[in-house]
């Protein structure tokens, strides 16, 4: 079972859907044989006891007269050692993720593809589960996470992972690689991976994506240039369609300009490789400006490798040099695919074109050993920064870590506490929300996601600990009638008549609805952004009927056009909960019933229907154009109405803001031959960084809560910039999560750098700080500040 699991699910699930004839004949075969590999393949699972590791000194003592073996020399050394004693051959079989094997330097075959996007995953070969390890904490999908702007969380969850990483890895059920986080802009609502998402802002992106890194790499155990497990930013860039309306990934060219590019799609993975260290860029399908960016030299050795220092390598995503040459046909040869890749920076290839065409490709002079050798140093590096090459793992920093770490009470209550805090209250008339356990006595719990359990966890999934579905984590607290009111999320014809009566005859009644993969994927992008199928009749229908409170629990990735049920007087509150996790029933429990203060806010703006009319997928202009009616996207550009914004999400209680500290002016001080000081200047190019550098300044709020109930609360700092460079109309500058007693207050600082938060990019990509009246807003309150020479 684990067999077919790990290798044809994960294989169909992300790649083999690039030919689904070839999949679905695939997928018939494995069906086949399912029951005969099951059966055997568990019993190896549960064999597996030892981690696979190289320089096995304690079996073959000569290894310790390698270079590449010695841990008292530098990692540079030792790369160089090993490399040197490799044949060309050998060579290429470390440009693929099924890396080979060299026996006579005891360096065993070692698998890169892991990944553990908000928990471990058994996608990808390199991790599965067995008896031994059954399972991991599932944290919730990480556009919920992202909602709750919690930037020490998401370091957190990151060390969680890792340390159960670590420990299956210990017992052989993992490897030390994984390509995680996936930090792409949710530019579109219909977008099937939006969900895998920080959301749409580069800020929170930026944060997460350094938080989230810090975390799995957790590079505290006394080597600063260790790593616990290499973590992965992809997918490196302007990646943001899989398939829409007949436009695939593979075959997408994303045509981009300057300033979208560095000031939408470039930061988060900026600050992934500068401010995360990160140990890897995954390069994406897509073109980008008609270059496949897996073999874009400008991309990889310019930006990542040049501009940013990215210590560690790239790699690309699976298959993904394979697809330029068979699918967009950007090469005439094969092994011109694999020498461009090469060239441009590929350092790792997922997939086996590399190891099949780059001999070739050497031996015909178009591209050198020598790039080669680089290429492979930088894989190499990353192996022995995790420890690899240090003989047995028992003996080194991570090495007691085993089963017992995995799925611990601490780690199961994160991933529940992540659920509360992530969770957003959109709508809440009054006395509707919390429910009280003592005056409800029985509650109805209607619709097709209210019993699921592995919708709860989006995809890039693992096995979890266990599951707490919404329905059993409301019927621990009253009694509960339950009603589908759907087969599924598709809701052909929804079960009315079930569903009102149990609403008609309960005190309160929950209906949760939504998506799950079926209907948002990879591959697979919305073409509405309406509730799919009969479910907003079943909403409408059973709030009529319902003799008490309606709560209405989005379960999702995307945003939905919900309209009719915020206008909708008998849907007394709305929740949306994304892919809340494990615990996810327990959380949406907790919230629903007052034990816990919702604090989550949205990471992505929710559009109304008419929205997908005007805005097709391909176009990825982020500003909008009045000529043509494009509205533009994102809160920081979008001029159109929506249905829920950026930012929104309410509280059992009311909490004030008073701004205590903050500058009405900033001078910045410039040479007297500046060109500004003799012309009118609407910005201040950053090349003259000097006159800046180190400029901030305080901005000093007391935050108060004066409602009954204890809670946190986000705090955001968003600047409008003067309207020079067609700049955002909004952006975020800073947020901070703060917990608040009842009718306590705290005072909230937080320090803008004058060259970082109050620049925009302008139309050449270059950033520059905008002259002029800044408008600052935190919450309701607006504070002008003139920034000028």
């Amino acid at each position: 079972m684990h067999f077919w699991k790990v290798t044809m699910a994960s294989a169909l699930q992300n790649r083999v859907n690039r030919a689904p004839k070839v999949a679905s004949a695939l997928l018939c075969f494995f069906f086949f044989f399912f029951f005969l590999f099951s059966s055997r393949s568990s019993r190896v699972s549960a064999q597996s006891s030892s981690a696979v590791f190289a320089c096995d000194v304690d079996k073959n003592p000569n290894l310790a007269s390698f270079g590449f073996c010695d841990k008292s020399l530098g990692v540079n050394q030792r790369v160089s050692d090993l490399v040197k004693r490799l044949t060309l051959q050998e060579k290429i079989t470390f440009l693929v993720n099924a890396a080979g094997s060299v026996s006579r330097l005891g360096i065993p075959k070692y698998e890169w593809w892991s990944e553990a996007l908000h928990g471990v995953s058994y996608v990808g070969p390199g991790t599965h589960f067995s008896n031994v390890v059954p399972g991991a904490t599932s944290f919730p999908q990480v556009i919920l996470t992202a909602a709750t702007f919690n930037a020490s969380l998401f370091e957190t969850i990151g060390k969680v992972v890792s340390t159960e990483a670590r420990a299956m890895y210990n017992v052989g059920l993992a490897g030390l690689t994984f390509w995680s986080p996936n930090i792409n802009i949710f530019r579109d609502p219909r977008w099937g991976r939006g969900q895998e998402t920080p959301g749409e802002d580069p800020l929170l992106s930026s944060k997460y994506a350094a938080g989230y890194v810090k975390g799995l790499q957790q590079t505290d155990g006394g080597n600063p240039n260790g790593l616990k497990v290499a973590a992965c930013c992809k997918h490196y860039t302007a990646y943001d369609l899989d398939n829409w309306k007949g436009v695939d990934r593979y075959h997408f060219n994303a045509v981009v300009t300057k300033q979208d590019m560095d000031d939408t799609f470039q930061p988060p993975f900026k600050s992934c490789v500068i401010d995360g260290n990160v140990a890897s860029v995954m390069c994406s399908y897509n073109q980008v400006n008609g270059k496949p960016t897996c073999a874009d030299p400008d991309l990889l050795q310019g930006v990542v490798r040049g501009e940013w220092k990215l210590n560690g390598y790239i790699v690309s995503d699976c298959d993904s040099v394979e697809v330029l040459f068979n699918d967009q046909h950007y090469t005439k040869t094969p092994e011109e695919a694999a020498a461009v890749s090469i060239m441009a920076g590929l350092d790792l290839n997922c997939g086996s074109f590399l190891g099949k065409h780059t001999e070739a490709a050497v031996k015909g002079g178009l591209v050198t050993e020598t790039a080669i050798d680089n290429a492979i140093s930088n894989n190499f590096a990353t192996l022995i920064r995790l420890g690899f090459f240090d003989g047995d793992p028992s003996k080194q920093l991570y090495g007691k870590l085993g089963p017992k770490d995995v799925c611990t009470p601490e780690h199961q209550e994160l991933a529940r506490e992540a659920a509360r805090q992530g969770i957003v209250l959109l709508k809440n008339t009054a006395g509707s929300l919390p429910l009280s356990p003592t005056a409800i006595k029985s509650l109805a719990v209607i619709g097709p996601n209210a019993n699921v359990t592995k919708t709860m966890i989006g995809n890039y999934e693992g096995t979890p600990c266990k599951y707490t579905t919404p329905l059993q984590g409301l019927a621990a607290s009253v009694s509960t009638t339950y009603s589908p009111g759907c087969a599924n999320v598709a809701c052909g014809t929804a079960q009315v008549d079930d569903a009102k009566k149990a609403a008609a005859s309960a005190d309160a009644t929950v209906l949760v609805v939504g998506a799950d993969q079926s209907i948002e994927a990879e591959s697979r992008d919305r073409i509405t952004l309406s509730l799919p199928g009969q479910q907003s009749l079943l909403i409408t229908e059973v709030a009529k009927a319902s003799k008490g409170p309606v709560i209405l629990v989005i379960m999702s990735g995307g945003g939905f056009d919900i309209s009719f049920a915020k206008s909708d007087d008998k849907v007394t509150s709305i929740l949306w909960v994304g892919y809340p996790g494990e615990a996810g029933g327990a959380a949406i429990a907790d919230v629903i019933f007052g034990s816990y203060n919702p604090s989550g806010r949205l990471p992505m703006t929710w559009y109304p229907e008419a929205y997908v009319d005007k805005v097709p997928m391909t176009n990825m202009n982020m500003r909008p154009d009045p000529a043509t009616g494009y509205p533009g996207r994102t809160y920081r550009f979008y001029t159109g109405e929506t249905v829920y914004a950026f930012g929104d999400g309410l509280s059992y209680s009311k909490v004030n803001h008073h701004l205590i500290q903050a500058p009405k002016l900033v001078s910045i001080p410039l040479e007297e031959k500046h060109v500004c000081r003799t012309s009118k200047c609407k910005s201040l190019d950053l090349v003259d960084k000097q006159s800046c550098e180190n400029l901030a300044f305080d901005i000093h709020l007391r935050v108060k809560n004066e409602g009954k109930v204890s809670g946190s609360h986000t705090v955001f700092l968003f600047s409008s910039p003067p309207s020079v460079h067609n700049s955002p109309q909004k952006h975020l500058l800073g947020f901070e999560k703060v917990f608040l007693g009842a009718q306590s207050e705290s005072l909230v600082k937080f320090k803008v750098d004058v060259c970082k938060d109050l620049s925009v990019v302008d139309e050449l990509g270059s950033r520059k700080v905008a002259l002029g009246r800044h408008v600052l807003h935190v919450g309701d309150l607006k504070h002008t500040l003139s920034v000028r020479i």
